[in-house]
């Protein structure tokens, strides 16, 4: 059993929201649960066509796959979500360029399945730590990786938005998968980077222990981030599995 939130806002700065979520708590084709956040890019409306895209075509590939694999039905999924958002953009001037960012899990058993694309985020949180478990897939991450920046220079430097991989960006595409076992006071937050551009990791960790119930927390990262500027679509699913 799980109880769950999910919110998406516009934030103060942007005209429309290309952030688009997913959330449920029942079963989809062969898995228990099925959560996702898309962040789309692209000009006019094809950002938020991208996104909506992504996510509607993983819900279906997913419902219809005789596979029960968490990981091979991600990766299958994502790689129909790609193709699917280059025929939509190889047919249409307006929607030339798009792409998305991609964040799915599942829970199974206590058992956390992941697999992510571009630089939205999962955490796992208790009142202990908060650990980011995706990795992000931008220019200035791999820079860090490499040494060339530091993480407090990382946060700030002005192409800090420049991904190396989206859905729909390249004819192929490559997911990261992980599977992370869950502690008994384990919470998973999903998010856009319009969430984690506004918030550090410890005022994030310091909110969701200090709400009252899951939609407190929720609403609070949310009014959080647009206090500090919201200056992008803010999305987040939280996820309490229940003992």
């Amino acid at each position: 059993m799980l109880k769950t939130f999910s919110v998406t806002n516009i934030g103060r700065k942007r005209r429309s929201n290309q952030d688009y979520v997913y959330s449920s708590e029942q079963p989809v084709g062969r898995l228990s649960n099925l959560f996702l956040v898309a962040d789309g890019m692209g000009g006019h409306n094809a950002g938020d066509y991208a996104s909506r895209t992504a996510v509607e075509t993983i819900v279906e590939r997913i419902a219809d796959s005789p596979e029960s694999d968490p990981v091979r039905l991600f990766e299958e999924a994502i790689r129909a979500a790609n193709t699917r958002i280059r025929e939509l953009a190889s047919g249409a001037e307006e929607l030339e360029g798009m792409g998305t960012t991609v964040v799915a899990a599942s829970v199974r058993d206590r058992e956390l399945y992941v697999a992510n694309v571009g630089d939205s985020r999962l955490y796992v949180v208790n009142r202990f730590e908060i650990r980011q478990i995706t990795r992000d897939h931008s220019w200035v991450e791999e820079m860090v990786r490499r040494g060339g920046l530091g993480r407090d220079e990382a946060r700030n430097h002005p192409d800090k938005n420049i991904i190396t991989r989206a859905v729909g960006a390249e004819d192929t595409v490559k997911a990261d998968f992980f599977t992370v076992p869950l502690g008994r006071e384990d919470e998973i937050l999903m998010c856009t980077d319009g969430l984690t551009n506004m918030l550090e990791d410890g005022e994030i960790r310091m909110i969701l222990g200090g709400g009252r119930d899951i939609v407190e927390k929720a609403q609070e990262l949310v009014r959080a981030a647009n206090e500090k500027g919201g200056r992008d679509n803010i999305s987040v699913i939280l996820i309490e599995p229940l003992n």
